[in-house]
């Protein structure tokens, strides 16, 4: 297995050189008039590889975790801006959009917040004065932010937490009414940034989209200021039929984008099956790479999807690995070694297809 990987990728690199190496997935992006984009880690812009990567292939960025609540708010009374300022210098010193991730999310919050016992109207008042600070902050820096994440279950029902209902910010009884009311928040902090709600396995039709449309709906319906729906797609190779995938992701986005907003797919990766030294075979990584292909493809056949954005982009620092616990990996578009993998070449082929977007109230990509 090892022998065929290490085969596949220099027939890759072969492949790449005498295509030109001058052809980057954010040059192709450009031209195509779409984001292209990337989960960071502000750790590693350190790394000489990795900095030099990230800033030719991609024209947008998004932290994994510098503006979570867990770094932004390390107590009751202190704002940490340091990991999210240097995602926005590196994006600035290399002509990049700034995606923010995220303002709400039931998970991931410190343990100041999560066990101090706060009553709704004082959770109320953190929350709405985490939102104004934040996104004040760093004001047209950042373009778009994911103003809620996750908050729905597999279901399409709305998960318990401590922003909706445990004890929530005093507006449990009425639905998706937490929701509305941060994204009124965020509008009012920074009426010019793009506001998205972003969601998981909500990518294709199902019971989860389905919610999303009808909540999406209602809040454009009464005038509620969103602009956008982010589609993860953390997406299993091996577990899905390609073809009847990428039509219902299509139709989705489709549907989304008849309401008058855009779609950016968030967190993309493709994981596979890999072997005890975290390698994947031949077939599992062509697979990986039809799919990475369909889903771009979906994404540029829909004039409302404006960004596609990979949650991470080398397997060198990727979640999946450690989260199923080493049975899985290989999900992004460079391996370690930072060499690119035939699902790159599959979405930079997608991209250099092209095509021409208009981006009503959005950024357009650097040129």
């Amino acid at each position: 297995m090892a022998r065929h990987h290490y085969w596949f990728s220099a027939c890759l690199v072969c492949v790449l050189a005498s295509t030109g190496s001058a052809q980057t997935l954010r040059k192709a992006a450009d031209r195509a008039g779409v984001l292209i984009g990337t989960a960071v880690r502000p750790s590693q812009f350190s790394e000489r590889r990795y900095a030099s990567v990230l800033a030719r292939e991609f024209n947008m960025v998004e932290p994994e975790d510098a503006l979570k609540w867990w770094v932004v708010r390390p107590d009751r009374h202190t704002y940490d801006f340091r990991a999210g300022d240097k995602v926005v210098r590196f994006a600035q010193a290399h002509q990049m959009q700034v995606r923010g991730h995220c303002l709400v999310w039931g998970r991931d919050n410190p343990d100041w917040l999560t066990r101090g016992h706060f009553t709704s109207r004082q959770l109320s008042h953190f929350l709405r004065d985490h939102i104004s600070r934040v996104m004040k902050h760093y004001g047209d820096q950042v373009f778009a932010w994911d103003v809620v994440n996750e908050a729905l279950d597999e279901n399409g029902k709305l998960r318990d937490s401590i922003w909706y209902n445990q004890p929530g910010i005093g507006l449990a009884a009425s639905g998706t009414a937490y929701i509305e009311q941060v994204f009124r928040w965020a509008h009012k902090a920074c009426p010019g940034a793009l506001l998205f709600y972003n969601e998981a396995e909500g990518e294709t039709v199902n019971r989860k989209s389905d919610a999303i449309y009808a909540m999406v709906k209602d809040f454009k319906e009464r005038g509620v200021p969103i602009d956008g729906v982010g589609l993860q797609m953390h997406i299993s190779g091996n577990d899905i039929e390609n073809e009847s995938m990428t039509a219902s992701i299509s139709a989705n986005i489709a549907r989304l984008a008849a309401l008058g907003i855009q779609v950016h797919i968030t967190e993309f990766d493709v994981s596979v099956p890999v072997d005890s030294s975290g390698l994947a075979s031949r077939d599992d990584l062509k697979q990986q790479a039809d799919i990475y292909r369909g889903v771009v493809r979906a994404c540029l056949e829909n004039a409302g999807c404006t960004a596609i954005q990979t949650w991470g982009f080398t397997d060198r620092y990727s979640w999946i690995r450690s989260h199923s616990r080493g049975t899985r990996g290989q999900a992004l578009l460079f391996d370690r070694d930072y060499e690119p993998k035939a699902a790159y070449q599959a979405v930079l082929s997608e991209l250099s297809a092209g095509r021409v977007l208009s981006y009503p109230r959005s950024v357009h990509p650097s040129n």
